[in-house]
């Protein structure tokens, strides 16, 4: 009968984004392998922000 909260609490247990190697930011997302600030891993060219 505890089945609300319980599994919830565990997403947020890691790092989601890590240091980019194209640009250098905490912006390289571990799961997709996509960049979000340079797009390092979908494009091959430069995200513009």
């Amino acid at each position: 009968m505890s089945k609300g909260t319980a599994s919830q609490g565990k997403h947020s247990s890691g790092k989601t984004h890590i240091i980019c190697r194209r640009c250098g930011n905490h912006t390289y997302h571990k799961s997709t392998k996509i960049c979000s600030s340079c797009g390092f891993g979908k494009t091959a060219k430069l995200k513009k922000n």
